[in-house]
C-alpha cells in the first residue's frame, strides 16, 4: 500500500527516534541505547496516543534498519490476553536466532490486558531467552503489571504531550496536506485532544475531509465536543439555579454535537477545574466534582443518561 493512501496517523508515524515529537528525555535515552547497541527490557506506561507505540517501532527501525521486521514482533495483548499467546507466539519467536543482529525485539502493546497467568509465563520467558530477545511492554496502567516483570524492566513514563508540541506537529501536517487553519483552530484541536496526538491527527483528517479550510466549528462537531464557553454557560446557569435554561442549553449541545452522557460529564469536569474561582469557590467546585463522579458511576452502571444528567444539573444548584 502506498503511504499516501494510509490514514494520517500511519502516514505521519515517525520512522526514526529523531522524528518522535515530545518526551525529549526518554527519546535521548532510547537513542543512547541504539548508539551503544545495548537495549534492556523496557516498560512504556502512560495514557493513549502519546507516543509509546511510535517510540517502540522507531527504536526497532533505528536498531535493525530497513528489514527491521525480521527481528521485531509486535503483538497486542488485548487481542490475545491468555497464557497461550506467551507459550506459543512469543516463545516461538524468541527461541529462533536473530537475523544479522545480537538480539530481537518483542513489543507487547496493552500488556496490562494480560491475565495473571500469562504475566507469570511471560516473566519466565523473559528470563529464559534473555540472550536472544529483548522485551518492550506498553501499558496504560503500570499497576496492572506484576512486580516481577516491572523489576526486570527499565520503566519509562510517558506524559500527555504539551500544547506546543501538538500544535507544531499539526501545523507541519497542515503544510504537507495544503490545509488552511482558521484562527484558533489549532488551539481547538489541542483542546479536544487533551494531549493525545493520535486523536488530534484523526480529528484533523476527519475535519479536512469536509473542507481544507480547517474551521473551529467543524473541529468541535467532528470531535463531538462543545465549545468551552458553551459548556461553561451550562455550568453557571445550573449553579445559579436556572435549571430550565441550563437543561435547554445542554440538550441543544447534545443535539448539535452528538455528545453522550459520559462526554458531557468529562467536558464539564474539564471546564469546572479551570473555572474562575471568583465565580465558583473552590469548596463548591469540590462538591460539584463529587456530583459528577456519582453521576458518571450511575451512567456506567446502566442508569438512564437523560435522567441522570438532569439530576446532576439540579444538584449543582442544591449544593450551592
Amino acid at each position: 500500500m502506498l503511504k499516501e493512501n494510509l490514514p494520517w496517523i500511519e502516514k505521519y508515524r515517525p520512522d526514526s527516534l529523531k522524528d518522535v515529537v515530545g518526551h525529549s528525555g526518554i527519546i535521548d535515552r532510547l537513542r543512547s541505547y541504539v548508539k551503544l547497541n545495548r537495549v534492556p527490557n523496557m516498560l512504556f506506561t502512560g495514557s493513549a496516543g502519546i507516543g509509546k507505540t511510535s517510540s517502540a517501532i522507531a527504536l526497532a527501525k533505528d536498531l535493525f534498519g530497513e528489514h527491521y521486521d525480521r527481528n521485531f514482533l509486535e503483538l497486542n495483548a488485548s487481542d490475545d490476553r491468555g497464557i497461550d499467546v506467551v507459550r506459543n507466539t512469543i516463545k516461538e519467536f524468541a527461541r529462533t536466532l536473530p537475523f544479522n543482529s545480537d538480539y530481537k525485539l518483542i513489543f507487547l502493546d496493552e500488556a496490562d490486558s494480560l491475565t495473571a497467568d500469562a504475566q507469570q509465563a511471560l516473566r519466565r520467558t523473559m528470563e529464559r531467552y534473555v540472550k536472544t530477545s529483548r522485551f518492550i511492554l506498553s501499558c496504560n496502567y503500570s499497576s496492572r503489571i506484576i512486580e516481577p516483570i516491572q523489576s526486570r524492566c527499565v520503566v519509562f513514563r510517558f506524559k500527555p504531550l504539551e500544547k506546543e508540541v501538538i500544535i507544531s506537529k499539526l501545523g507541519e501536517i497542515g503544510k504537507i496536506e495544503k490545509l488552511i487553519f482558521e484562527k484558533e483552530s489549532l488551539d481547538s484541536l489541542f483542546y479536544v485532544s487533551q494531549g493525545d496526538l493520535r486523536k488530534a491527527i484523526n480529528i484533523l483528517q476527519s475535519t479536512a475531509s469536509l473542507d481544507p479550510n480547517i474551521k473551529t466549528e467543524d473541529i468541535f462537531k467532528v470531535s463531538s465536543r462543545a465549545r468551552p464557553e458553551e459548556m461553561k454557560e451550562v455550568i453557571i446557569e445550573s449553579y445559579k439555579g436556572n435549571f430550565k435554561t441550563a437543561r435547554e442549553l445542554l440538550y441543544k449541545l447534545m443535539f448539535d454535537y452528538g455528545m453522550s452522557g459520559e462526554d458531557i460529564i468529562g467536558q464539564i469536569y474539564t471546564e469546572l477545574i479551570d473555572y474562575d474561582e471568583s465565580k465558583i469557590a473552590l469548596e463548591d467546585k469540590i462538591e460539584l466534582i463529587k456530583i459528577l463522579g456519582e453521576t458518571n458511576f450511575r451512567i456506567t452502571q446502566g442508569a438512564t443518561e437523560r435522567i441522570q444528567i438532569e439530576a446532576m444539573l439540579a444538584m449543582f444548584y442544591l449544593k450551592k
